[in-house]
This record gives C-alpha cells, sequence and structure tokens, in this order.
C-alpha cells in the first residue's frame, strides 16, 4: 500500500471523528527494507494498514501506536538488531530504522484534509514534523509552493523550515532536517523530518515501437507517469499502449520543447531514426533530466554521435547520453529489453554498479545522499 493510501485511510478515520496512530520512517541507515516516507495507520478499530518494514517491527510499533493513541505523547523510536540477535525485535537485515508514532485526529493535525486532497490532485505539498529536540513533537508545519498551514511552534522555525522544505519539494526529497529551536541552521538539536509528497516523476518514451510498449509497463510500475510520444499517427494510439498515462502525437522534439522537465524525468529514445533522434537529442542534453537512454546498436550511436557533434553539441553534453541503453542482461524480448532498461535507470538513480550482488561485498542500499546528508 503506498503512502498515499494510507494518508487517505487516515482522512477517513479523522473525518468520522476517530483518533489514529501514524508510524512514519524518519530515517535508515544500512539494509533498512524501508525508505524514509514508508508509514502504517493504526484505526480505533484496530486495523494495521501500510508498512514500515516489511514485517520485521510491525507488531513492535503496532503497540506503540496504540500507547500514543490511549495518550501517551508522541515517541521517536529506533529499532535495530546485530547479527547475534537476529530474533529480538529488530531488523534482522542488521539495518537501523528510526521510527516517528504520533496520534492524529481532528485537534493533532487539522489540515490532513487538505494535504490529502493535494495529494490527489497533484499538488506538490510537504508535510514538516517535529520529531526530537527542543520543541513540541508532533508540530506540524503544512508547505505548498505559494502557502504554509500549521505551525511548528515559532515563526522563526517555521520560516526556515517552510524554506527547506520547499527546496526538498522542487526535488521530490523526504527526510530530517536539523535546526536550533528557532530555526538557526548552525545549531542542530531540533529534528524536523520533511515529507515531501510531489507529482509522479516522468517518464518520457519517444517512439511507438513494441519496445515501448513493455518499457510502458514497466515505468507504471515503478511510478513514474508515463508519456510515449511519437510523430506518427498509425502507431501513437491509446489502445497500442493502454499502460501509458497519455499518448501525444507530435515531433518529438516539438513535444520535449513544450512539455515540463525536471531533474526527476528520465527519457528513453527508442527511434533510432536520425530524423527524430538529432533534434531530440541534441534537445534532451540541455535539460536537468536524470537520465537521457538510447536505443540502437553500436553502429548506429556512432553514426548518431557524429551527426550531434555536426550540430555542435561539446564531449560533456553527449557523455549524459545512455547509449546503447540498459544494462547487459542478455536481453531479447521487449519485455526482457524493458527490463535491461529499468535495471539501469534504479542503478543510476541509487548509484548501483549493476554487479550481482553476490559478487560485491558491503551494504546493499545504499543511502539516499540527499536526504540523510544533513
Amino acid at each position: 500500500m503506498t503512502v498515499q493510501e494510507v494518508m487517505r485511510e487516515l482522512v477517513t478515520a479523522v473525518g468520522d471523528g476517530e483518533r489514529a496512530g501514524l508510524v512514519t520512517v524518519v530515517s535508515t541507515f544500512q539494509s533498512a527494507p524501508r525508505q524514509p516516507g514508508a508509514s502504517m495507520a493504526v484505526t480505533a478499530s484496530g486495523e494495521a494498514v501500510g508498512s514500515v518494514s516489511g514485517g520485521c517491527i510491525e507488531g513492535a510499533v503496532y503497540e506503540l501506536a496504540q500507547e500514543v493513541m490511549a495518550g501517551r505523547p508522541p515517541v521517536l523510536q529506533r529499532y535495530g538488531v546485530s547479527d547475534d540477535d537476529a530474533f529480538a525485535v529488530g531488523l534482522t537485515c542488521g539495518g537501523i530504522i528510526d521510527v516517528f508514532v504520533e496520534a492524529v485526529d481532528r485537534s493533532t493535525f487539522p489540515v490532513l484534509a487538505d494535504v490529502a486532497a493535494s495529494i490527489d490532485g497533484a499538488e506538490p505539498v510537504a508535510v514538516a514534523t517535529v520529531v526530537a529536540g527542543p520543541g513540541p513533537a508532533g508540530a506540524h508545519l503544512v508547505v505548498w509552493p505559494d502557502r504554509v498551514a500549521g505551525s511548528l511552534g515559532s515563526a522563526r522555525l517555521d520560516d526556515a523550515v517552510a524554506d527547506d522544505a520547499r527546496g526538498m519539494l522542487d526535488q521530490g526529497q523526504t527526510g530530517i532536517r536539523r535546526y536550533g529551536a528557532s530555526g538557526e541552521r548552525r545549531l542542530d538539536d531540533l529534528q524536523v523530518f520533511v515529507q515531501s509528497f510531489a507529482p509522479r516523476p516522468r517518464m518520457l518514451v519517444f517512439g511507438a515501437i513494441d519496445f515501448a510498449a513493455a518499457l510502458v509497463r514497466v515505468g507504471r510500475f515503478l511510478g513514474y507517469h508515463v508519456t510515449v510520444c511519437d510523430a506518427r499517427p498509425v502507431f501513437a494510439t491509446p489502445r497500442r499502449f493502454p499502460d501509458a498515462d497519455e499518448v501525444v502525437v507530435k515531433w518529438p522534439h516539438d513535444y520535449l520543447a513544450s512539455t515540463t522537465v525536471d531533474a526527476r524525468t528520465v527519457i528513453c529514445v527508442l527511434t533510432h531514426d536520425p530524423k527524430f533522434d538529432v533534434p531530440l537529442l541534441a534537445a534532451a542534453v540541455r535539460t536537468p533530466a536524470a537520465y537521457i537512454g538510447v536505443m540502437g546498436s553500436r553502429r548506429t550511436h556512432d553514426d548518431r554521435l557524429a551527426r550531434l557533434r555536426a550540430e555542435g553539441l561539446a564531449e560533456d553534453e553527449l557523455a549524459r547520453l545512455a547509449s546503447p541503453l540498459g544494462l547487459d542482461l542478455g536481453a531479447r524480448t521487449p519485455e526482457e529489453t524493458a527490463v535491461s532498461i529499468a535495471a539501469e535507470i534504479i542503478a543510476a538513480r541509487w548509484g548501483g554498479s549493476g554487479r550481482r550482488l553476490s559478487d560485491t561485498s558491503g551494504p546493499i542500499h545504499r543511502e539516499h545522499l540527499a536526504a540523510d546528508a544533513v
């Protein structure tokens, strides 16, 4: 169940006048199974919705949620386990996870319904919560690009957190930020968890071919808002791409110039036709896209690079192209190729090597540097 779905369950419970418990992962270390922002709601009837660890600590945090719902103050709790204590309450994977447990009702989170409405309407919104330090634990500040609601205890702290939260929201980041009691950035005794609810990142797939249909399915599964674009109306049809969020009939470079591309966008060019590829890629490398993958043989790639150099592209711009796109999985079918492309996108996002885990050592899960570096 997604965080958005957990939020809707909370809205229903609070709207009915109930008090619910909310458990949220606020930070992780080493091989923790869930990322910051993962959550679980506990309703007044005792139902648990969502997950914070895939099962390792659900029982323990469920009991904590029940205690908080009964009147215990909000609590920041850490769980971890050593290799010789693998059957204790904790993470058998050896990681460490911090969760914040709070009670949610109309008085503790009066703008909860507004947050849920923004999520449902794909309007960016961030929720900042005091989780530790010299401040009112559980206080919320809700931050939109153009407004705020609630307070963390002081106007100066609210201003500092709102400024940081908007920057995190732009990047779709979630994590802990530390301040002084009045928002001083030179101090770190007050911990604020900022959870970004940004619209889904975009996957732009150019080329309405059978490989694109498979990639669309995988992209949708990974949580992307997927657009298929092709200049040929006979191929670019919703019937051929039922899993796409939108299908656009337009010259690829014209569409790219007219749409939004941010640092979370991935671009996959599957046309391998110079009349489409060259103007499209010349524009793509000058966007902030996180990934630009291009289909084609090595010979096609060499020819494409020559054409792009003739268009005046610099070597550092050409270096942004992942071509041929995908990891070396030995893929043959469109579905296998889509998995190969998705694997490269995931590796690029998290800094993975693309090697077999059995051939590597050290932590399996890398820290999300943008969220945890503070």
